[in-house]
């Protein structure tokens, strides 16, 4: 089996109780728990029998060993991780939504140990022993300055060993603050047109293409929740265009009804047969996303999504395009059933949706 490897910074995900808004629930408990755009990943991996690794950097607090603890009961290999002196555990906190009413996020993650790491204080060379494919997105880089010459230290020195190469886009323009006068899109931009020549699979949501790379869906408003699906295939096609290296695309699409009730599918593009795979589909072979109602916890769906696709491409029997795409809609799907960063789904019960058991009864 392939090994995986991630890079990213995790942190302390701290929520209200339910649909609790900050102002009802403080004074009061929260619920803490741990998330991370790569690390998501990992532990998907992990838990549909994937061999992962996780690199990243923590401070040497109880908390963060306990951070690294978690992980490794999980399966994943967290022996990389580079401890730190200097630096603390970033901390994100996550307001649910209900209805019309969507879930917010902030960020608490300036002076983090993976925020003042740069490439020269990892072992590169080591973490990436063994690995067959390398996963990381664009939310490392937009934390700060080093993290962003560590991502691309990185991903340069893997290509150079031949290892292959995913990056999910992943714009998230609260973050992309690090250089004073540049917009948050442009330093994106930047930053990620270095990075890009050195990828084989992109993944992307329904808005990065346009964020990071100022390609734009044809007859799409995702803020009013209208998605051709149809166009994101050309937004594919100008993606490989541009970056001849790119062997595939996948871009997840997602028509948000209410913060409770969202469409969900996506599209893989394949580059050498210029062909473009959608999941789901119906019977007679067309388009026809998940309704997805009553949503748990949508945090986290996009990198299901990214560790489906790669749990699968790395399997014998579902690594054709048409297979790939859908295993990987199927296991983000159900991470919507699930509270919390890490999508806790094994590949049995993804296989068992894909066989049509998606009524939810009881399993006695």
């Amino acid at each position: 089996m392939r090994m995986f490897l991630a890079f990213g910074e995790i942190m302390a995900r701290i929520a209200p109780p339910g649909q609790l808004r900050w102002r009802q629930a403080l004074p009061g408990s929260v619920n803490v728990t741990w998330g991370g755009g790569e690390a998501n990943v990992c532990a998907s991996l992990a838990l549909l029998g994937q061999p992962a690794r996780y690199l990243t950097a923590l401070p040497r607090t109880p908390i963060a060993e306990s951070v690294a603890a978690t992980l490794r009961g999980l399966g994943v290999d967290t022996s990389h991780i580079l401890w730190r002196k200097e630096g603390r555990l970033g901390l994100y906190f996550v307001e649910g939504g209900a209805n019309q009413r969507g879930s917010t996020v902030l960020y608490d993650r300036a002076q983090s140990a993976v925020s003042l790491a740069g490439p020269e204080e990892y072992d590169f060379a080591a973490a990436l022993a063994g690995v067959k494919w390398l996963h990381v997105t664009g939310i490392t880089p937009a934390i700060s300055e080093a993290a962003c010459r560590a991502n691309q230290a990185l991903v340069e020195q893997a290509k150079r060993a031949g290892v292959s190469v995913s990056c999910d886009l992943n714009f998230r323009k609260k973050l992309w603050t690090w250089r004073a006068g540049t917009s948050p899109k442009a330093l994106a931009r930047e930053c990620m047109a270095r990075l890009l020549p050195y990828v084989d699979l992109v993944i992307a949501n329904e808005e990065d293409a346009a964020d990071v790379l100022d390609i734009h869906a044809a007859g799409t408003d995702v803020a009013a929740g209208k998605i051709d699906a149809a166009a994101y295939r050309e937004v594919a096609r100008q993606i490989v265009s541009r970056f001849g290296n790119v062997s595939r695309v996948a871009i997840t699409l997602r028509q948000s009804i209410s913060a409770d009730h969202n469409a969900w599918g996506a599209m893989l593009y394949d580059a050498p047969t210029a062909r473009a795979y959608f999941a789901p589909t119906d019977a007679a072979g067309q388009y026809a996303p998940y309704e997805i109602r009553d949503i748990v916890d949508r945090v986290g769906a996009g990198d299901s999504f990214s560790a489906g696709l790669l749990a699968a491409l790395a399997s014998p029997d579902f690594a054709e395009p048409a297979k790939a795409i859908a295993f990987a809609v199927a296991a983000s799907c159900l991470k919507h059933s699930i509270q919390g960063d890490f999508n806790y789904v094994t590949r049995d019960e993804v296989v068992a949706l894909l066989a049509g058991n998606a009524t939810g009864r009881v399993q006695r």
